[in-house]
């Protein structure tokens, strides 16, 4: 991906109020995450396009984000080391289990206090409802750290056949208890707005890659 639009899409995930101070990574395939933009308030933004948790090297995932300064430290790290350590030839099945070792051993941690990630970008890639399968998905939510934390725990129902049951906070479960966050989608006005205030970048990639258009969300 171009390194402007990159850049362009992971700030997207950001407030905008929150972009012009934040640290930006972009992918080298061939090596891993470099830093492109040195930021001040502790949040960094990248598009993750290893989802190790899958066990399955595609390369059609497409996920912004932005984690503030203690999800920097913990969960963010691990998403760079899994780009890292795809760059250097290890594959899908390996790297899901050397995570899932590194967060045995206490090499990886889970936040040791309350925090945010944002995805209010206007389009991400990857699976989801309603068959978590992958899909383009128009989606913009906040997530809150809740590492070892249930749907149960919450009350939460989440039905991912039915979209309105999603407008609830529910409990994501991202490859073991530890990356478990709290989804808040944003509500349907927000999300017009998001998706206007951002046309050119969803134009932009979708010229790109014809699987990041949105459509009918199943591509």
């Amino acid at each position: 991906m171009p390194a402007a639009l990159e850049t362009q899409f992971a700030l997207s995930a950001a407030p905008p109020k929150l972009r012009e101070k934040a640290t930006v990574y972009l992918l080298d395939p061939r090596t891993g995450y470099r830093l492109s933009k040195k930021g001040t308030s502790g949040v960094t933004c990248i598009v993750e396009r290893t989802a190790w948790e899958l066990a399955d090297f595609r390369n059609d995932i497409y996920i912004p984000l932005c984690y503030d300064a203690v999800g920097s430290a913990t969960y963010l790290r691990v998403m760079m080391d899994a780009a890292a350590l795809r760059a250097r030839g290890m594959g899908p099945a390996a790297l899901k289990a050397e995570i899932e070792r590194r967060y045995r051993t206490k090499t990886y941690r889970a936040p040791v206090k309350a925090g945010m990630s944002y995805m209010v970008a206007p389009v991400f890639r990857t699976i989801g409802p309603p068959d978590l399968k992958v899909h383009t998905m128009a989606m913009p939510h906040l997530m809150s750290y809740a590492p070892y934390t249930s749907n149960a725990d919450i009350g939460a129902a989440p039905d991912l056949a039915d979209p309105a049951s999603l407008h609830h906070p529910f409990i994501d479960r991202q490859g073991n208890d530890e990356q478990s966050y709290v989804i808040q989608l944003v509500g349907e006005a927000e999300k017009a707005r998001i998706l206007s205030d951002e046309k050119a970048l969803v134009d932009a990639l979708c010229a790109y890659r014809d699987l990041l258009c949105l459509g009918d969300g199943k591509r």
